[in-house]
């Protein structure tokens, strides 16, 4: 159970069409092996839709109209929880009408599930929309077994106490046998706000709650590994990303950065960082390229207006400071890219940059890892992203700390070649020790029992 449907309706072809994604691709197989159902909202507000089969898979739609979608979901999953959930970096809204569509919401999933299992059937319910899920499903069905797993941080307890229906999310969450994290930090949070918000008791790990015992581990979600190492190994796209080097003036030091638009990612600190770069360093003038790519996010929703266009004014800022007319420092493209060509600027970037302020794992920094198949390469990470628990080799940084973020880009750019190989020989291995397979069957193993 989602949030979303793993499919989509194609208004040209007139049919649903499956989406594609890393999740998708982890759990079709499986939900096809064993005849199982996604439940789900289909995308589109109002739309009432009969259960269907696509792909081998039974696709149960949620329907949640056009008012529901802005308090429930732009209102308290992304207005409220959202911002909560990455440390409030952000002003949090907490708006009482918006609570109610959630409950009502999360309910119709709920029911969804029960009209269509039976009664001792598993569920797996993904991420942060659907947190009263598990407790309604276990007051209907007792004895069915209910996994959990959320995508994006849980917050120390100081934080998650701010909200107002603190208690209800806990209890909601409490009704899984099974709840995961991709993080270490993120279970140790979520167990003690539960002995702080309700009457569990018990280790990190174990929770007991109401004569039963629920299991809170981490489980760091990963990438089809495989599929981005040959899809980098291909010719065409090695070809591609010298092509895109010579496009870009053929920089002697290329850096990328690849973001969802969001005011957790810390574009605009690490564009700061990299001004400061320049400024204190005149010999790399002309020398570094930085290519950002934002992908369009919430665009109808006024605070990604506005870190839209702080990223903005300040790449024109720093190419207006510091650019030639044979160079350009920054290129900012606010766009979704093709997987190939996406891969094709992994293979083509000497410096990854991922500078989240708060973020659950960060898969860019594993498909970074996966392409780089020459073993070359310097990952720049934020220690506050998830993938730094297990990526503890690349270059670890505090995105506040913009004078230590400016002396690790510059470390970056002159790491010598055997360091590079030393340390991308251990991410590889890393990534490739635990891909989206492993993940969705150790989770599945989980809730199965």
């Amino acid at each position: 159970m989602a949030n979303r449907l793993p499919v989509a309706w194609d208004d040209i072809a007139d049919r649903w069409a499956p989406s594609p994604g890393g999740l998708v691709s982890a759990l079709a197989p499986i939900l096809v092996d064993r005849r199982g159902a996604w439940v789900g909202w289909p995308g589109i507000a109002d739309r009432e839709e009969e259960p269907f089969r696509l792909e081998g898979i039974r696709q149960v739609p949620v329907t949640i109209s056009a008012e529901e979608f802005t308090d429930y979901y732009e209102g308290f999953c992304n207005g409220t929880i959202w911002p909560l959930y990455h440390d409030a970096i952000r002003p949090v809204e907490m708006h009482r009408h918006w609570w109610r569509p959630y409950v009502v919401v999360n309910q119709r999933f709920a029911d969804a599930v029960i009209s269509e299992t039976a009664v001792d059937e598993p569920v797996w319910v993904q991420d942060y929309q659907l947190q009263l899920v598990p407790a309604m499903l276990r007051a209907a069905t007792p004895d069915r077994r209910i996994g959990f797993f959320l995508h994006i941080p849980f917050p120390p307890v100081e934080i998650f106490g701010r909200l107002p229906w603190r208690r209800e999310i806990i209890a909601g969450l409490l009704g899984a046998d099974v709840i995961g994290f991709h993080t270490r930090q993120s279970a140790r949070n979520f167990a003690r706000a539960a002995r702080v918000f309700s009457t569990a008791t018990g280790p990190a790990g174990q929770l007991s709650w109401q004569g039963r015992t629920i299991t809170v581990e981490s489980v760091p979600i990963s990438i089809d590994t495989a599929e981005f190492k040959a899809l980098a190994g291909s010719p065409e796209i090695a070809d591609a990303a010298v092509r895109f080097r010579r496009e870009l003036g053929s920089p002697r030091h290329l850096m990328l950065g690849v973001d969802r638009l969001d005011y957790t990612k810390g574009i605009d600190l690490r564009l700061r960082a990299f001004q400061t770069v320049l400024e204190r360093r005149p010999d790399l003038r002309g020398q570094v390229t930085f290519v950002q790519v934002a992908v369009p996010s919430r665009a109808g929703v006024e605070e990604y207006q506005i870190i839209r266009d702080q990223i903005e004014l300040l790449v024109g800022r720093i190419n207006g400071e510091f650019g030639r007319r044979d160079w350009v420092p920054v290129h900012y493209l606010h766009r979704s890219l093709a997987r190939e060509e996406l891969v094709a600027y992994y293979r083509a970037a000497d410096v990854m940059v991922i500078t989240p302020l708060r973020d659950g794992m960060n898969l860019v920094a594993k498909e970074y890892i996966a392409c780089r198949v020459d073993g070359t390469g310097v990952l720049v990470l934020s220690e506050f992203a998830g993938a730094a628990e297990q990526l503890d080799r690349a270059l670890v940084v505090n995105p506040y700390d913009l004078d230590g973020l400016a002396d690790t880009i510059e470390r970056a750019i002159e790491l010598g070649a055997g360091e590079q190989r030393d340390r991308m020989r251990y991410l590889r291995r890393a990534v490739t020790r635990w891909d989206v397979y492993g993940w969705a069957e150790r989770c599945l193993d989980s809730v199965l029992g």
